[in-house]
């Protein structure tokens, strides 16, 4: 009788270890997955920054690169932004129009006079693209140590609010470097239109 009794006691305890180290093991689990999630938000939020950035240079590019006595306009599409259809010539201002690192699909393009941008300004005429912005609704990590360019970023509740839009100056509408149209060359940066100094830093260009 007692050693029934003892027996079903080592049964009891050794089930109790088990659903233990079941919790445990739940739990261990559960926050691995979530700081895994947290690192691979944070670095898509990375490229994120860098692939906006490099769309609105593109944009300003196209914007500054403008044909003798035409002031500067948007792109109708950032398919402009890879062969500009004011040449006849090819000239390009981004290397490749990359997807929204958040959603792994495209940009939604920022018009002139749209919601996110307000009334149209200098140059902005037909619904011109004045930049990007991802499609995504998760909320940031990133609140502070912002470019100038992106200072309202630090009030953006979710990634969709992060809009990468170039305006130029209203009293210096078209100053921006000369291109030789045709060459891919801004004679301001020496490079590619588009890919000089890059505010956000080196950065990891996406792959």
């Amino acid at each position: 009788m007692n050693s029934r009794r003892f027996l079903q006691n080592q049964r009891g305890i050794t089930l109790l270890i088990v659903l233990i180290m079941v919790v445990v093991l739940g739990l261990t689990l559960g926050i691995a997955g979530s700081t895994w999630k947290t690192i691979v938000q944070r670095a898509r939020e990375e490229q994120l920054l860098w692939v906006g950035d490099q769309y609105r240079r593109a944009i300003e590019s196209y914007f500054e690169t403008a044909q003798a006595g035409v002031p500067g306009t948007y792109p109708h599409s950032l398919d402009d932004l890879l062969k500009d259809p004011r040449f006849p010539q090819t000239v390009r201002h981004i290397r490749k129009l990359y997807k929204d690192p958040m959603t792994g699909k495209d940009f939604e393009p920022v018009r002139a006079g749209g919601a996110v941008t307000g009334t149209a300004g200098i140059g902005e005429g037909a619904g011109g693209i004045i930049g990007v912005r991802s499609t995504s609704q998760q909320e940031p990590f990133k609140k502070d140590g912002f470019p100038e360019e992106y200072a309202d970023f630090r009030k953006a509740q979710r990634y969709s609010d992060w809009a990468f839009v170039y305006r130029p100056s209203p009293a210096q509408p078209n100053q921006g470097g000369s291109q030789t149209p045709g060459t891919g060359q801004n004679r301001a940066t020496g490079g590619l239109p588009g890919q000089g100094g890059n505010p956000l830093g080196s950065g990891i260009p996406p792959q």
